[in-house]
Order: structure tokens, then sequence, then C-alpha cells
């Protein structure tokens, strides 16, 4: 299995957004893209905690409890994450991509791997957990107090970094998230080299008709979905 992206388009959201907004664009780009790879760096312009599909609002404000708090549920699975203090990525690759075929354990081990990298390369002591981890489920709480398979630790076993996958239409999103990352920005560069050798830059209007058009559905969908009460305190 080849370890790289060919020729990945890298997006620089330099724009901090509310968790609605990030989750809408994200949900947009896997809906849209069809046949190139993306991966979108982003930030985050409120205190915001996220949990997974199938997670619950009542054990996500039960874990971090705060009237200041955002809490948004995501389009991925996996557990509840607090975002105060993360770097926070999102990586899309479309139907033909030989990742989006491989079992999720498998996706996740290869880009966990690839962050991992990164990580020892700037500084940061890590590896991955084995394949003998439980699998992070919502009533397991905060994610990253709780390592599961090929989740990124430093030597002590403490979580540094974990994800949410999606398959949709055979396309893979995966949204990460790594804590203790000092110099941000040699982290996204040595994280790039190591997931691709064909780096593009790329940001919503090369692929979309216009980028105001591309916000403007993120707006709308934001709203209609991950703002929405409903969709925040539905039981999958």
């Amino acid at each position: 299995m080849n370890s790289i992206i060919e020729n990945c388009h890298i997006w620089h959201d330099t724009s901090p957004r509310g968790g609605a907004m990030n989750m809408a664009i994200d949900q947009l780009l896997v809906e849209y893209l069809s046949d190139i790879p993306v991966l979108r760096f982003y930030s985050w312009n409120e205190p915001t905690i996220t949990f997974g599909y199938f997670g619950s609002l009542n054990k996500a404000q039960a874990h971090f409890p705060g009237n200041d708090l955002s809490y948004i549920r995501r389009w991925t699975g996996g557990g509840i994450v607090d975002h105060r203090a993360d770097l926070t990525y999102t990586l899309i690759l479309p139907p033909d991509h030989p990742w989006s075929n491989l079992r999720g354990s498998e996706s996740y081990r290869l880009i966990h791997q690839a962050a991992a990298k990164a990580l020892n390369a700037t500084g940061i002591n890590c590896q991955l957990t084995g394949n003998n981890k439980l699998e992070c489920v919502p009533h397991r709480g905060p994610c990253f107090t709780n390592p599961v398979e090929y989740d990124i630790v430093d030597p002590n076993g403490q979580k540094l970094a974990g994800a949410g996958q999606k398959r949709s239409r055979r396309k893979l999103l995966h949204q990460g998230s790594i804590i203790g990352i000092q110099d941000t920005k040699a982290w996204k560069e040595e994280f790039t080299k190591q997931l691709t050798h064909s780096s593009i830059l790329w940001s919503p209007e090369v692929s979309f008709s216009s980028e105001v058009r591309f916000y403007e559905l993120a707006a709308e969908l934001a709203e209609q979905r991950y703002a929405s009460p409903e969709w925040n305190t539905k039981r999958p």
C-alpha cells in the first residue's frame, strides 16, 4: 500500500470559525469534491466541544461543563473532543483513492503514522498505540483520556492525537485533533511532507463557482444542521 497521497491539495483555512461552520465546511467538501484529495487546517473562534455522531450532548456537557462553551455533534464518529487547545485538521479522499477503500482501522493507522512522524520530526516524542486497544465509544468519555487503536501517545501513554472518520459514497472524511504542538507551522509543513510528495495550495474558489457561494452554502448547512437543537440532541 502506497504510504503517501499523490497530488494532495492543501487548504490553510486561516479564518477562525464557529463549530457549526467548521463542521458544515467539511461536509460540503465531501459532498462537492469528487476527484481531489484535500487536507484542511483550521481553527475555532469560540470555545468548542465536539462529540461523535453516535455520542450524547448530555454526556459532552457533563464532561466539559461551562456556559461559555459551544457543543456540536460531528458528522464523524469518535468521542468527545475539547477544541480549546488543540490543532485541528481534516483530510478528505475521493472514492478512487486506495485509502478510501481500506478498513477504517487501516486508513486511521496510515494517517496517524504520518502525523506521528511529523510530531517526532518537530521534537515531540510519540508513537502509535497497538492494535489491542478498545474502540473509543461515547460512554467512555473524553477521547483524550482514552487512547484507542492507532492513536498517538507520548512515552508515558498520554494521548496526543485522535480522530473520527466517516465514509460517504466511498469518500473518506477524517477529522483529526492534536494537542501539545508548540510550533504549529513546522508541524503542518512536516505533516504535509509526510502525507504527500506533491502538495498543491488550494482554496474553495479553485473548485467552486465562487468563494462567496461556497461560504453561503456552508452557512446555510451550518444553520440548518449543525447549529440546530434537533441535530445536537437527537439519538442517531
